[in-house]
């Protein structure tokens, strides 16, 4: 049995500062292995009638369990799921709830009140560089081809079918219970659209036509995917200058895997490689940092800075994501700087070990391997903004 002692350290930390925690992920990305791995922990599957009947007396639930540690999982099959965890929240402190669903809490109407300040909010990613030593497989361009959903990580061959089977579970289990989309040939293709193209820049209105809605549909399909954790819709960041990009995002497929399976690609030229990394270390500082708050940079001239972390009273951090750090040239970090001259810069690479510096006409940046990155990223987010 694996165990995925990481995740499992997040969600101790969690419980220490709410007694009600939310645990996001997208379908088959591990919560119920996880919840169930979680030490003196209860676990109710909510898909079960007779724990949706246990729970209509939320009181008298809670009350039986003071003291302990329970799972709630797939909590959104609840008919009313927001009030059993503001119940556990205002008036059973001594039960630690551990939530879980595949959208962001509040998506949907169903969840009526959002718990602001009564819940810890945790986002299970895909598989990161911890879960992959944990599962024992540190091959890191196996898991850019199969992706970090587990089952699909350690599956014998490729997951075409599978990949189909999970796309038309979301469907039905997922979308129609939160939303009740309708249309699903338009929505799908829009999925495989997005994913096919993953990494660009999103234009509603050029998905209108081939997927036979309007251009109001698409965004409103796009916020849908956002919620549900499908898509990750990552805005620009400007200062309004007239050169700067400030109104066209990116969107990137929730996992690398998805995004093989639908450009078609069973094996990986070295061309591939740098796109997939460059949506590994979306999801690497996603995990680490428990945030979706990224930019990116482009102008007007097309330069473009892969991502950009802006915190409140803090210059902007620009990261350049390279497969090989051979490959990085910096007239698009040069471009940026000239715009923004504060901050760190940092080049992401696969292949670096020990971190480096490079200068070029002033502007420095360090040459740093995924962990250190997102390290320094993360004590970064800890200092008082000044």
């Amino acid at each position: 049995m694996v165990t995925r002692e990481s995740w499992i350290e997040r969600i101790e930390e969690a419980w220490q500062e709410r007694t009600v925690v939310w645990l996001a992920g997208v379908r088959r990305a591990g919560k119920t292995y996880l919840s169930r791995s979680l030490p003196g922990a209860e676990y109710y599957d909510c898909e079960l009638p007779r724990v949706r009947r246990m729970l209509e007396d939320p009181e008298g639930f809670l009350g039986d369990r003071r003291g302990q540690r329970i799972v709630l999982d797939e909590i959104h099959r609840l008919q009313n799921p927001s009030e059993v965890l503001k119940i556990a929240s205002d008036h059973y402190p001594d039960v630690h709830v551990l939530a879980t669903g595949s959208s962001t809490l509040g998506a949907s109407a169903k969840f009526r009140d959002t718990l602001a300040g009564r819940k810890r909010n945790l986002w299970l990613t895909p598989m990161t560089l911890d879960d992959l030593e944990s599962f024992g497989a540190p091959d890191l361009r196996h898991r850019l081809l199969r992706g970090g959903l587990p089952p699909f990580f350690l599956a014998r061959s490729l997951p075409e079918r599978d990949i189909q089977d999970w796309i038309d579970d979301y469907w039905a289990k997922d979308l129609q219970e939160l939303f009740r989309v309708d249309r699903r040939a338009s929505f799908q293709r829009l999925v495989e659209l997005l994913f096919a193209q993953s990494g660009g820049i999103f234009e509603a209105t050029s998905f209108a036509a081939p997927c036979k809605v309007s251009r109001a549909t698409i965004v409103n399909y796009l916020a849908v995917l956002e919620a549900t954790l499908l898509v990750h819709v990552i805005r620009p960041f400007s200062a309004r200058r007239t050169t700067e990009i400030v109104a066209s995002p990116k969107v990137y497929a929730f996992d690398t895997g998805f995004v093989c399976a639908l450009r078609g690609w069973t094996t990986l030229r070295d061309d591939d490689l740098g796109t997939l990394w460059e949506h590994f270390v979306l999801n690497e500082i996603q995990a680490q940092l428990q945030t979706r708050d990224i930019r990116y940079w482009r102008d007007k001239r097309k330069h473009e800075i892969d991502f950009v972390l802006a915190r409140r009273g803090q210059p902007p951090h620009a990261i350049e994501c390279k497969w090989s750090a051979s490959g990085f040239e910096p007239g698009n970090l040069l471009a940026f700087r000239r715009q923004h001259p504060e901050g760190p810069n940092w080049v992401a690479a696969a292949d670096v070990e020990r971190s480096y510096i490079k200068t070029w006409s002033g502007v420095t940046a360090r040459f740093v391997g995924l962990r250190e990155l997102v390290s320094n990223l993360r004590d970064s987010a800890t200092r008082e903004p000044d």
